[in-house]
């Protein structure tokens, strides 16, 4: 049976069909409905149905989505998408669908996607990053994601930013209730509001990057500060997970040199006489996810 994945996003909806050996034969994409937990479902649902309609064919369905399961309630926890917290996706996505149904954080369906066959191929530990509307983080070693005792493994974007400056302490708030945290520097969000804070105009992180290209120099100083930052957070992976590749997803991964810059900066920072790990960005580009999610069946 064909399997079907689902990157279930903070502004987009995709879905793709891989056969037996990994070859795509359908992707589709709609818009999240933003903030709709019920809209959200019925959207997913019809995704699904029309692609194999499309197909002529029923297919196992895997589902890369924001947060967790949490283990003590069933109910998803830790999602930047705050509609889906506390609710039974899982089971509801099982429901409308009609069968069984595989869902991991989005994160980890990066990095099983990138060691499966993308960028990290044969890379006995695996960290992926998702930088976008949220920042996430996956571990896969020896080819199996590593979920953790409480279902958090890889939540690194819920820690506070390391070796802070003075203007970069508390933070800026973050939904789960703290301040400071890496999500809230280094997401596009994020980006764009680090912009603004120093007088820059951008409503987009690919707007700051367009504006950087061009030389004007608040922009130039942004990104910056957010290489210098991704460098000191990712040392922070490297002290305490040492993986053999770390790749990088999402939209704010696309800014230019990005992993050249950030690996010439994180030896500052990492414990080590030198660095072996190797950083690059997601072979199957904003794609990586959705095949990861399909990707849950490849038992």
């Amino acid at each position: 049976m064909w399997r079907l994945g689902v990157d279930l996003g903070g502004t987009k909806i995709e879905v793709a069909v891989l056969d037996e050996v990994g070859h795509e034969h359908l992707r589709r994409r709609v818009p999240t409905p933003q903030g709709d937990y019920t809209a959200t479902i019925e959207t997913v649902g019809a995704l699904v149905e029309a692609a194999e309609a499309t197909l002529g064919m029923r297919c196992r369905v895997g589902v890369g989505s924001p947060g967790a399961i949490s283990l003590a309630t069933g109910l998803i926890k830790n999602a930047n998408s705050t509609c889906l917290n506390g609710r039974p996706l899982l089971r509801d996505l099982a429901q409308r669908l009609g069968r069984e149904v595989r869902l991991a954080n989005d994160a980890n369906c990066l990095a099983l996607s990138e060691a499966t066959d993308g960028a990290a191929t044969g890379a006995g530990v695996v960290f992926a990053v998702i930088l976008g509307t949220g920042t996430g983080g996956g571990i896969v070693v020896d080819g199996r994601v590593l979920t953790g005792g409480n279902a958090i493994a890889g939540e690194w974007g819920h820690n506070p930013l390391p070796w802070p400056c003075d203007e970069e302490r508390p933070g800026p708030a973050c939904y789960c209730g703290r301040h400071g945290c890496l999500e809230t520097f280094l997401s596009g969000p994020g980006l764009v509001r680090d912009h603004a804070e120093r007088g820059g105009r951008a409503q987009t992180g690919e707007a700051v990057v367009t504006r950087a290209i061009a030389g004007d120099p608040l922009a130039v100083a942004t990104l910056d500060r957010h290489a210098d930052r991704l460098a000191r957070g990712l040392a922070h992976v490297i002290n305490l997970l040492d993986p053999d590749v770390i790749v990088l997803g999402g939209g704010v991964s696309n800014i230019p040199d990005l992993c050249a810059t950030v690996s010439s900066r994180w030896g500052a920072y990492v414990f080590s006489d030198r660095v072996d790990t190797v950083l690059t960005i997601a072979h199957h580009g904003d794609s990586s996810g959705v095949r990861g999610a399909a990707q849950l069946w490849n038992d």
